[in-house]
């Protein structure tokens, strides 16, 4: 039975292969604190991702969407400091990828993530199958893991769930003519913003949905657990993305 995707750091593979860019951490990646923001991170992982395609030669390009991301903020990045991401691809189904990514930085960033992209077919808008191509640039370091795609958070909320509205801004929208994966994250920012959440080490996870688009009527919906954050966009009842936030203990932390 395959693994449900993007739900496992799994350890960094010997063999296959990864490519690695550094970056800045700079003034619109964080917050008032000088913490890089999580929809920064994400922008990173996005970027990155983009960059390996690129570099790889790949002969026919490939379109993706993303589908779940998880990111454990061990050490957060922080204001000016250099990172250095390094991403591989860590599973497979049929027409969906898993790419692990590793953020490390110079003032002690620690950050693991992996997401599930889709490979889609731009005409159609349907997921399409894996291309030899693709086994032949990043199958090795999968190491033949199977995952699928499947989403498993909740997608309702109870009335208890705090709530208000979350208008889409014009510079959220990207190529597909949706809500860009990365801006989806602010709302995530928000919530742990008006939760009052204290930014110890966290497990962030978001789930997507049916697509947001520019005009529609948004909510936020969030949920304050003894000891976690739940999180939705919504259309009306329909949960457009679903988030969930957790702390972790790290080696990092105090005894």
């Amino acid at each position: 039975m395959n693994g449900i995707g993007a739900t496992e750091i799994t350890p960094r593979p010997v063999r296959g292969r990864i490519f690695d860019r550094g970056r800045r951490i700079r003034l619109a990646d964080v917050d008032a604190n000088g913490r890089c923001r999580l929809d920064a991170i994400a922008r990173h992982l996005q970027d990155v991702a983009r960059d390996d395609s690129a570099d790889s030669k790949l002969p026919k390009p490939m379109d993706w969407i993303v589908r779940r991301t998880l990111i454990e903020v061990r050490v957060a990045p922080v204001y000016h400091e250099w990172i250095k991401l390094s991403t591989w691809c860590s599973g497979y189904g049929s027409r969906w990828a898993e790419r692990r990514t590793q953020v490390r930085g110079q003032q002690g960033a620690d950050v693991e993530t992996v997401t599930i992209w889709v490979h889609i077919d731009t005409e159609t808008w349907r997921p399409a199958r894996l291309t030899e191509d693709f086994f032949n640039i990043w199958g090795e370091s999968a190491y033949g893991r199977r995952v699928n795609a499947r989403n498993t958070l909740p997608t309702t909320w109870p009335d208890s769930a705090s709530s208000q509205r979350w208008p889409i801004r014009v510079t959220d929208i990207d190529l597909l003519g949706h809500v860009n994966n990365a801006a989806q994250w602010t709302a995530v920012e928000q919530a742990l913003y008006l939760s009052r959440w204290s930014h110890v080490p966290i497990r962030a996870e978001l789930e997507h949905g049916p697509g947001v688009q520019l005009n529609d009527e948004v909510r936020l919906r969030w949920l304050d657990l003894q000891g976690g954050l739940d999180i939705w966009l919504s259309k009306g009842e329909v949960a457009c993305n679903a988030a969930r936030i957790r702390p972790i203990k790290t080696e990092h932390q105090p005894q």
